[in-house]
């Protein structure tokens, strides 16, 4: 008799949990049921214990289902789980479907988890694939890029690239500043290129028809449809300015030159001086020597007194020629 009891009492609580389970998920049961994607009670149960939002699983269901996307709730667990977006994943597949894009559910959410953390987006992606983006190349704050051609003249140009999204290549490919600063590099070097401004100005397709043959969307995550020319200027005359300033750096290296061999001929100037001082000092020196030697020859006999008078006179008339001559060329 207790044994039936017992018996009694489990069923009891059996059924007061499957009674509980069945109105706490009735409304969503009946709601998924109505919409034709039945979710068994079961699954919602599981869903419940996995701790999965059974609302938002069911409503992203229900709303692929009525887009025509068969979609099961085990999918949109598993993205759920791995952190992505289901609601916008579900809505970038039904905007793919309605514009005839070919998008698988694994690609969706591949592209999902890949632009988590940034500004894009799967349904932005998706968006941009079906209407063109434009996008205004901007480097470092600069509204225009800036080249300089041939003759000198810089040239700033104001550039616009429309892109579509190529969700094939979307996860793991480069994004919107590659494109930007491809098309940048390509400009400059067109504008370089140019044997001068006028060529540039003339015909401004020239160069939107050179950078697009260059295949620039090549391992990005765009298609480039078209790069727009949306203004041409003139800028500074760069040519001249590095002649200018080639011509200053010449006049200061010649000047340093200059005052290199002036230094050099003030030196040897100097040492010429102090080699005349040098000269006069012998001079005086040897001089020095003469009434020495003089008196060495009156002692040893081989100078008289009469040979030195008539050295004398030479002398004296020597000194009196060379007074005349001075003041005659005074006068």
């Amino acid at each position: 008799m207790q044994w039936e009891y017992i018996l009694i009492g489990l069923v009891l609580v059996v059924g007061l949990v499957i009674f509980f389970i069945i109105v706490s998920f009735f409304n969503t049961w009946l709601k998924a049921l109505l919409a034709k994607a039945k979710v068994g009670f079961s699954t919602l149960l599981a869903m419940r214990l996995r701790g999965v939002p059974v609302g938002l699983i069911v409503d992203a269901r229900i709303t692929a289902m009525k887009a025509g996307i068969a979609l099961t709730t085990d999918e949109l667990e598993a993205h759920y789980l791995a952190e992505g977006n289901v609601v916008q994943t579900v809505q970038a597949l039904i905007a793919a479907l309605k514009a005839n894009i070919e998008l698988s559910w694994d690609r969706a959410c591949a592209i999902d988890l890949a632009t988590k953390g940034t500004s894009k987006s799967v349904l932005e992606a998706v968006r941009t694939s079906i209407n063109p983006k434009v996008i205004d190349c901007v480097i470092e704050g600069r509204e225009t890029i800036d080249g300089v051609a041939k003759d000198g003249i810089q040239v700033k140009v104001r550039a616009r690239v429309t892109v579509r999204s190529n969700l094939d290549r979307y996860v793991g490919s480069a994004q919107e500043e590659t494109v930007i600063a491809r098309v940048g590099e390509s400009i400059v070097s067109t504008i370089g290129s140019s044997e001068n401004y006028k060529i540039v100005l003339e015909n401004p397709n020239s160069i939107t028809e050179s950078v697009l043959a260059r295949g620039l969307d090549q391992g990005t995550a765009f298609e480039i449809l078209s790069i727009d020319i949306a203004d041409v200027d003139l800028g500074e005359n760069r040519g001249a300015m590095l002649r200018t300033s080639q011509a200053a750096a010449d006049k200061e290296v010649a000047q340093a030159q200059a005052e290199i061999r002036r230094a050099a001929a003030v030196a040897m100037e100097q040492e010429n001086t102090a080699k005349v001082q040098e000269m006069q000092a012998k001079l005086v020196e040897a001089e020095a020597q003469i009434p020495l030697a003089m008196a060495e020859a009156f002692r040893s006999g081989n100078l008289g007194i009469m040979d030195y008078y008539r050295m004398r006179n030479v002398q004296s008339d020597t000194d009196m020629r060379e007074t005349i001559s001075k003041s005659e060329q005074t006068s």
